[in-house]
C-alpha cells in the first residue's frame, strides 16, 4: 500500500516558507531554497547568542575605561587594584554605577587607589 503525503508535506513547506518569510530572492519563494537559509540562519542565531555575552562584557570594559581617563588608573590597574583590596563588583554593577552614579563610582575608585 503507498502512503500519501499531501497534507503533512503541505504543511511542512508551508511552515518553512512562513519561517523565510523576509529573505531575499529566492530563499523566501522556494522550499528547498528556504530549508537551507533557515538551517544556516539558525546556527547564526545559536552563535550569536553566545556571542552577545561577550560583547555586552565588552560594552562594561568600555564604560568602565572611559570613567577612569580622569583618573591616574588605568582600566587593568583599577581591576587589579580592586581584587587585592577585596572589593566584589563586577563590570556589569562599575558599568552601571559610572553612568548612573558618577560620585558612587568616584569613591569606589578612591577605596581602590588607597
Amino acid at each position: 500500500m503507498r502512503i500519501k503525503r499531501g497534507e503533512a508535506k503541505r504543511a511542512r513547506k508551508k511552515s518553512v516558507l512562513k519561517q523565510a518569510k523576509g529573505y531575499r530572492m529566492s530563499y523566501h519563494k522556494l522550499y528547498r531554497r528556504a530549508k537551507e537559509a533557515l538551517l544556516h540562519s539558525g546556527q547564526y542565531s545559536y552563535a550569536h547568542r553566545r556571542r552577545r555575552k561577550s560583547q555586552i562584557r565588552t560594552e562594561w570594559i568600555r564604560i568602565i575605561s572611559a570613567s577612569l581617563v580622569n583618573t591616574d588608573l588605568s582600566y587593568s590597574k583599577f581591576m587589579n587594584a580592586l581584587t587585592t583590596k577585596n572589593i566584589n563588583l563586577d563590570r556589569k554593577v562599575l558599568a552601571e554605577m559610572a553612568v548612573n552614579s558618577p560620585e558612587q563610582f568616584a569613591k569606589v575608585v578612591e577605596a581602590a587607589k588607597a
